[in-house]
């Protein structure tokens, strides 16, 4: 049997990505800080690591949610398009909303909701930007040079064409993830307050959701995606 312990965070939610759940769970952040083993993670936070590596290896053998290795990077992109960048535009409005209701209405009783509400209108601000970024220049160069080689142009490129892109794209996942990593220490890993009304509840819910899939779409991203798109340039850049 595989030797869990010794494997990155990532590479097991590459492996399976059933395991992203596992780790959410015990909060080993698999997307900025994926490349921690899980050994070295756990002896950071002090968790049980036998524990853990039972819960994963009860995955072991299960079908896989998607075959994300083996996708083209166009296939990848528009995954990443449709079930993140959607998710991302159709939320951030809606939990500012909530968020901004909340903290107007029961700042003085919670007041770590008004920095939860600074936080996350950073992270509005930020990510509408870094998806357009994504969107207009980084996305479009990655398939420009996968048709590239498919065609067999003998066009050539330089490294910086993708990497210098992909390399301001991987410094704001990790500022948006330590934004949102701050967000859930203040609210207490998302835990409801006695007396907190609906709309508090229900905002909570939606930063908890908000986080788990965006640590799946970083992950996608800086594991998968951006790894194809540097040896697709680096091969064309020869």
């Amino acid at each position: 049997m595989t030797d869990l312990t010794t494997k990155t965070l990532a590479s097991l939610v590459s492996t399976n990505h059933q395991t992203a759940s596992v780790l959410e769970k015990y909060q080993l952040d698999f997307c900025c800080k994926g490349k921690r083993t899980l050994a070295e993670a756990c002896k950071e936070k002090g968790l049980s690591l036998s524990d853990i590596t039972a819960e994963l290896e009860q995955l072991t053998g299960r079908d896989k949610n998607m075959p994300f290795e083996e996708m083209t990077a166009e296939q990848l992109i528009g995954h990443i398009m449709i079930h993140h960048h959607f998710y991302v535009k159709q939320a951030l409005p809606r939990i500012r909303q909530h968020i901004e209701k909340v903290a107007y209405k029961h700042g003085d009783k919670f007041p770590y909701m008004i920095k939860v509400y600074e936080n996350f209108i950073a992270i509005y601000e930020e990510l509408s930007i870094h998806m357009d970024k994504e969107e207009q220049i980084l996305f479009p160069r990655i398939k420009q040079i996968e048709r590239q080689i498919e065609q067999q142009t003998g066009a050539h490129y330089t490294k910086a064409y993708v990497t210098a892109p992909i390399h301001i794209m991987e410094q704001e996942h990790e500022h948006a993830g330590s934004l949102m990593e701050e967000i859930r220490k203040l609210t207490n890993n998302y835990s409801i307050p006695d007396g907190a009304c609906t709309t508090f509840r229900v905002t909570l819910a939606e930063l908890k959701e908000f986080e788990e899939d965006l640590h799946r779409h970083v992950h996608l991203e800086n594991y998968i995606l951006f790894p194809m798109a540097e040896k697709m340039v680096e091969t064309l850049s020869k």
